[in-house]
């Protein structure tokens, strides 16, 4: 048989070359005559630069050190592409994982503003930010403030960064925004949630972030008060994503956004390496119901159909109410006993998952 491995990221436990690599050992001590193509993919969140540079051989990796979510500072960086583009990922500048410890209403992406104007900088014509892992809820303000953006209180004072000062905003001075590259700018958005809301940035992301219920009410307040005085389409599919960054840059630059999941699966070749499989696996770390609103699962599942492939899930855990279409499904929790024990222990435990998929194959 002809297996392609092709999982995204296992958030905050293990990468998606890493996974794909478990994944696949396991299958091979099951059915050692079998081929095996591992094709590791992203959706914008993290990842996203090493899937761009594995399919764009000539881009070129630029590293810079700027000001992390909790202003402490990080390396970041961007890819430049040889057609003058440059793509960011906004978890390497202002990702969860950076942070000290959980500051919800202070996390900034002041850092992607400042990787962003470096590739400016540096002549990008066309900037792809991928969206995803954001360890704040500010709107996107943090960033576009590092790229010359004022937002002011009622006395005109700069506010302090971070979604939790955003209900103070009484004026947005855009005047010495940097303007967007010529070819524009394109945000890839892992979920489809808008700006405010229940199904919104604060509500659905921010306790993920740390954010208690109070401090969730103060931070839709900030972002309501953001789109009444930024404008846009706070309800556009996307814009809550990053804690409203796509709305921000869709706002500001006029951002387009689009689903991270299938458009990256477009750039890593997953239809031309699907072709002429038997079973293709996927994964991510939980599956639940935002699972096929832009994410790598979602596009796998959807091209896998197309084709008329098999298609195997194993998932860190599975909290969706309805079962994926799929021909098999493995949770690593079950497997591990915990999700604290498949946590600690990834790689041992997708290579279980690998064995035990080959073995029901």
């Amino acid at each position: 048989m002809r297996i392609v491995v092709a999982p995204d990221s296992f958030k905050g436990s293990i990468g998606a070359r890493d996974a794909a690599a478990a994944l696949a050992a396991g299958w091979q001590r099951a059915r050692p005559g079998d081929e095996l193509v591992c094709l590791p993919l992203a959706d914008g969140g993290e990842g996203t630069l090493e899937i761009v540079a594995a399919a764009t051989p000539a881009a070129v990796a630029h590293r810079m050190t700027v000001t992390g979510p909790d202003g402490r500072p990080v390396a970041a960086g961007w890819l430049a592409l040889p057609d003058g583009g440059a793509v960011v990922e906004l978890a390497r500048s202002s990702g969860l994982p950076l942070m000290g410890h959980p500051d919800p209403l202070g996390a900034s992406t002041a850092g992607l503003g400042e990787v962003i104007a470096g590739a400016l900088d540096d002549g990008a014509r066309r900037v792809t930010i991928g969206l995803g892992g954001s360890a704040s809820t500010d709107g996107g303000t943090g960033a576009l403030a590092a790229l010359g953006a004022r937002f002011l209180d009622a006395a005109g004072r700069q506010l302090r960064r971070g979604g939790g000062a955003l209900h103070r905003l009484a004026a947005v001075d855009t005047s010495r925004l940097r303007p967007p590259p010529p070819g524009g700018v394109r945000c890839l958005a892992d979920v489809r949630a808008p700006l405010c809301g229940s199904r919104g940035a604060a509500a659905v992301f921010g306790p993920q972030k740390g954010a208690e219920p109070g401090q969730v009410e103060l931070l839709e307040t900030g972002l309501r008060r953001l789109a009444a005085l930024l404008g846009g389409d706070p309800d556009a599919p996307g814009s809550g994503a990053a804690g409203g960054a796509g709305y921000g840059f869709a706002a500001a630059w006029g951002a387009s956004i689009v689903a991270g999941g299938p458009e990256l699966c477009r750039i890593a070749g997953l239809r031309g390496t699907l072709a002429g499989a038997d079973l293709v696996i996927t994964g991510e770390g939980c599956y639940d119901t935002t699972s096929a609103e832009g994410k790598v699962v979602g596009a796998v599942l959807e091209a896998a159909a197309e084709a008329g492939i098999r298609a195997v899930l194993v998932a860190g855990l599975i909290t969706a109410a309805s079962p994926p279409p799929v021909a098999a499904a493995v949770a690593l929790c079950d497997l591990a006993g915990s999700a604290e024990a498949a946590r600690s222990a990834p790689g041992h435990w997708l290579t279980v998952a690998g064995r035990v998929t080959a073995l029901g194959a």
